[in-house]
């Protein structure tokens, strides 16, 4: 063959080689390198992955949030330290007492009212007693202070006052009121608190007269609620002396529902200052030149238990006077007086004293003869009238001789 030949079969040789190598494919080593490579890449994946997993609740609830803060990457499942915990609170000590300052409940009204806000509303009051007219109401009342005739429901004098009365942390407000009848008055002291909306409402009555008392003179309440009443076993009217009356205070407290009594007396017993003086008498009529005489002897005895330092004798005159015990009378006490009076010195405890008073009448029984009474009283050292522990004997009987 010519030159070509040689560089002929240097080039098939040279294409063989090549096709050969791209057709085996690679050897030992190229597979351990191809290996190697793809487990770095399924390493890598996984890694990924794992990233994803932790990241995506984070994104989640940011997202959900509207947090726009880049989320934080997760820490490591090892940590280098482990976590701190908060101490638990410590445990108070047996010897701690609770605190005393009471606590208001919740949503309790404030029943603190003024006087004025009282006479602004319309109120609903406990029942009055049967002896009241029937202008003494009790349903939406108009509380007044005076009126011409008095005989509808007034808000008296007496303080109002203000503390919490049923232990909800509230105050609420006491007040006494009454209504006419005749000369005297019923009266109640009332509590009153508020309900949700505002409205004043009755809490409860606290005590009323004809609840063993006749009349309430004073009221006060403790700042831990308690209700003082100062009442009277006698309701002054009329001519009737203001120093009569008996005086207690009484002490009451809601309980269950209601106001009770918790402290003071439970009733009048004898008032100490009075004493029972009883009265006889014996009379003779006789004619006299220009008339007749009549003479009155009064025997007066003191049961006790008070001395009677001087004694009146009421409706006595009934002629002109002439002799006897009429010069001891107290001229003072005859001038200031229609009753055809005589006060003259007493009668001490256990003791009796006789009384002799004579008097011009006329010498015959006029057409409107008819019976007279005379009444003995027991007065003090200062002039001050008292009642009789039994009037029924304090007084005679003289037949219709005049």
């Amino acid at each position: 063959m010519s030159d070509l030949e040689p560089r002929l079969r240097e080039r098939f040789t040279a294409y063989r080689t090549d096709v050969t190598t791209r057709v085996v494919g690679p050897g030992p080593d190229q597979v351990r390198r191809t290996l190697r490579r793809r487990r770095r890449t399924t390493a890598v994946a996984v890694a990924a992955a794992a990233v994803v997993l932790v990241l995506a609740p984070v994104v989640a609830n940011a997202a959900l949030k509207g947090d726009r803060t880049p989320p934080v990457p997760a820490e490591s499942v090892e940590p280098t330290s482990p976590p701190t915990t908060a101490p638990p609170p410590p445990t108070p000590s047996a010897s701690q007492s609770p605190s005393s300052t009471p606590t208001t409940e919740a949503g309790a009204p404030d029943g603190r009212i003024s006087r004025q806000q009282l006479l602004a509303a319309r109120l609903d009051l406990p029942d009055w007693p049967q002896i009241v007219p029937s202008t003494c109401t009790t349903s939406k009342v108009r509380l007044v202070t005076s009126s011409i005739n008095n005989y509808i429901p007034l808000l008296t004098d007496l303080k109002v006052s203000h503390a919490d009365l049923d232990g909800d942390g509230a105050e609420e407000t006491v007040a006494a009121i009454s209504c006419r009848y005749g000369e005297a008055s019923a009266k109640q002291v009332v509590a009153f608190d508020r309900d949700d909306s505002g409205r004043i409402v009755t809490l409860g009555r606290v005590v009323r007269t004809t609840d063993g008392v006749a009349d309430i003179r004073g009221l006060e309440v403790t700042a831990a609620g308690a209700v003082q009443v100062r009442v009277a076993d006698l309701q002054p009217c009329c001519d009737t002396p203001t120093y009569w009356p008996q005086e207690q205070t009484r002490t009451y407290r809601f309980k269950g529902g209601r106001f009770v009594q918790t402290g003071g007396p439970t009733k009048f017993g004898k008032d100490p200052r009075l004493t029972d003086l009883r009265l006889s008498m014996t009379h003779t009529l006789v004619n006299v030149t220009g008339g007749r005489e009549l003479t009155t002897v009064f025997t007066v005895s003191n049961a006790g238990p008070v001395d009677a330092a001087q004694v009146e004798f009421r409706a006595l005159e009934v002629g002109a006077p002439t002799t006897g015990d009429w010069s001891r009378c107290d001229p003072k006490v005859a001038a200031a007086s229609d009753n055809n009076s005589c006060l003259v010195p007493g009668v001490p405890a256990g003791e009796s004293r006789r009384y002799t008073f004579v008097q011009r009448v006329p010498s015959r029984p006029g057409p409107d003869a008819t019976i007279r009474f005379f009444f003995v009283t027991h007065y003090d050292a200062q002039d001050r009238q008292w009642r009789d522990l039994s009037e029924e004997d304090n007084k005679v009987r003289l037949p219709g001789v005049l």
